[in-house]
């Protein structure tokens, strides 16, 4: 089943992938709650059957601007940073990190799949991060890696563009990682029957360029081992999201990945599919702005 959140006369509708298009699940099941992923994934076994039936409907056809974020109201979103070996040594660690880097989102960062990628205006150095994201269906505490498969209810492609001049200010990440409209996520949840994530080939490009080039099965820690250490943390909640790193560059002048107006950035993961961001100026904050990376450090 694919699943993805399309605006329908001006509301975020949860819908089916169907034959040739897309099937709003509230509104085919008569139920108003199932217009929510979270809700929808909370909702049980035999609702979802009934809902994966409607796949085998005709579906509505919808224009990539009529694609949302793939995110819940309530959603919490959890990162793994420095999960590929050779991106951690393009960051400069001599080993691979034995111990996963955790950092949290907030939802003001998220945008749709084909939305437009905001460059802060206090950054002069914005770069992608293209990644694989598990969506959380049951949920849960204490998953062991062995049952995590049971927890996720799908996998979905994220960019989590991140300004590196903030994220690199202090010692934490929060920073660098949080600017309003930088974390562009879907288009589609697809759920665990139709894809294994731990061989996926995951690539990103920057105007029509590959800047990065990997696989899935290069995570130091994999999805499952990811949500197992998550689950000891806290309690995973249906619709949670889990962006799980991001590889390597292509080349080693970290310059090269800097962002500016205009530039196309795009993440593709084998058989779960594309997101097309255009990157756009920030708002400005005027004259004298004090708290600037590059000028205090």
């Amino acid at each position: 089943m694919r699943l993805a959140n399309i605006y329908i006369d001006g509301i975020t509708k949860l819908c089916v992938k169907a034959k040739s298009g897309y099937v709003d699940i509230a509104t085919a099941l008569s139920n108003p709650s199932l217009s929510e992923l979270g809700a929808f994934l909370a909702s049980g076994k035999d609702t979802q059957a009934r809902a994966a039936e409607l796949a085998d409907e005709q579906g509505t056809p919808y224009a990539q601007s009529d694609f949302a974020p793939l995110i819940g109201s309530r959603s919490r979103i959890l990162c793994i940073g420095l999960n590929y070996s050779a991106h951690a040594f393009q960051w400069g660690n001599r080993e691979a990190p034995k111990w996963p880097e955790v950092f949290i989102r907030h939802l003001n960062t998220v945008v749709g799949p084909y939305a437009n990628l905001v460059k802060p205006a206090l950054s002069d150095k914005f770069n992608f991060e293209g990644e694989l994201g598990l969506v959380l269906g049951k949920g849960g505490r204490f998953i062991k890696a062995s049952k995590a498969a049971e927890s996720v209810a799908g996998l979905t492609v994220i960019n989590d563009a991140t300004a590196r001049d903030w994220q690199r200010a202090s010692s934490q990440w929060t920073c660098g990682k949080n600017f309003d409209s930088t974390f562009p996520i879907g288009p589609e949840l697809v759920t665990l029957d139709e894809v294994d994530p731990t061989n996926l080939s995951i690539t990103t490009t920057l105007n029509g360029q590959i800047v990065q080039s990997a696989n899935t099965s290069a995570m130091i820690h994999n999805v499952w081992e990811i949500v197992e250490f998550l689950s000891g943390i806290c309690t995973l909640l249906p619709g949670d999201i889990i962006a799980t790193g991001t590889p390597a560059y292509t080349f080693e002048d970290e310059s090269l990945s800097f962002l500016k107006d205009g530039d196309v950035v795009s993440v593709e993961i084998e058989n779960i599919g594309k997101i097309i961001n255009k990157v756009r100026q920030g708002e400005n904050p005027g004259d004298n702005w004090p708290w600037i990376p590059s000028l205090n450090h």
